[in-house]
């Protein structure tokens, strides 16, 4: 192998350019030419594809979002413009993609390796839900950012004895919401990995409310509803004074953390090596601290309930820690 070729696709997440300088610098330390191709698979389908060096991705390892910039392609979702794409990789001479993004991403990626090109996969988005790792970029920053949210919500919150709802992102995930519910202290947590149940809702608010609680928080995650219907359930049922946060795009922003800074270098170096060692489908990942590399078809492999990753336990803990 002489030549790869690196994109990022669908949502940014904070640490992406972290994982795109690990990618290119280990190509380049490995004798290898690496190119960029700028705005996902759109680019790629455009050939937005150039040769970069090490001055490239120099001063980006701080900096969130993504300097190839990303794109929805619903061009790459026909067979023509996968072979567009298939085109343009083989004008470029390129040998293997390392695919940084997420569950859509690497469904484009997998397209790819069954039209014969190898691939590798860095898990880069806040939602924390791709099959197979503990962890993905992106999330500890995101996690970070929708805490230090909380912490100054929670001040307001006291101050006017109200009940806030705060919505996260998340996709079809509760991990944002879980972690940053049970670190912020919030009294309920709605995940769409369990069913909310409104009566127990409204009697934690009532017990709350009981022994003096000023205020309360509640996370609700946008795979469950908006919080602005939970607000109008809450009223509805009982006319709380609700107050609702939503912190969109905040989320995705910011510089990333250490640990997604080092997760970011961990999981790109590795992906290079996959390629070198002739793997042709496979997905990077992080398993009880240890960077593993797995097979590309198990990231779309599901339970029966559709949540194979979701810690029940976790779950379980904010609640009795809500009492």
């Amino acid at each position: 192998m002489k030549k790869i070729a690196v994109l990022t696709s669908g949502g940014d997440a904070p640490g992406m350019n972290a994982a795109l300088r690990a990618v290119v610098r280990k190509s380049i330390y490995e004798g290898l030419e690496v190119a960029g191709v700028f705005n996902g698979y759109q680019g790629l389908i455009d050939g937005k594809i150039e040769l970069l060096q090490l001055g490239s991705v120099g001063d980006i390892i701080q900096r969130g979002g993504t300097m190839l910039r990303s794109a929805r392609c619903p061009q790459f979702l026909t067979a023509e413009g996968r072979e567009q794409a298939m085109a343009q990789l083989r004008r470029h001479a390129v040998e293997g993609v390392v695919v940084i993004g997420g569950d859509g991403s690497f469904r484009g990626a997998l397209e790819l390796s069954r039209l014969g090109m190898p691939v590798a996969c860095v898990p880069a988005t806040i939602d924390n839900d791709i099959n197979g790792t503990d962890f993905t970029i992106g999330f500890d920053t995101a996690l970070n950012t929708v805490i230090d949210a909380i912490d100054k919500i929670r001040d307001t919150a006291t101050s006017h004895e109200r009940t806030f709802i705060i919505e996260v992102m998340g996709r079809n995930a509760g991990d944002l919401a879980l972690w940053a519910g049970l670190a912020g202290g919030a009294e309920t947590i709605l995940i769409p990995e369990e069913k909310y149940d409104m009566p127990k809702i409204l009697n934690r608010l009532r017990r709350g409310t009981e022994r003096g609680k000023k205020h309360s928080i509640i996370i609700v995650a946008e795979g469950v509803m908006s919080a602005a219907e939970l607000a109008e359930k809450l009223i509805t049922e009982e006319k709380v004074d609700t107050r609702v946060s939503v912190l969109g795009h905040i989320q995705r922003g910011g510089s990333p953390s250490a640990r997604d800074r080092v997760l970011a270098s961990q999981f790109g170096a590795r992906a290079v090596e996959s390629l070198l060692r002739g793997n042709v489908k496979t997905a990077i990942g992080m398993k009880n601290h240890q960077v593993i590399e797995y097979a590309l078809e198990h990231v779309f492999e599901k339970t029966d309930d559709g949540f194979s990753d979701f810690d029940k336990g976790m779950y379980t803990l904010s609640k009795e820690l809500s009492i």
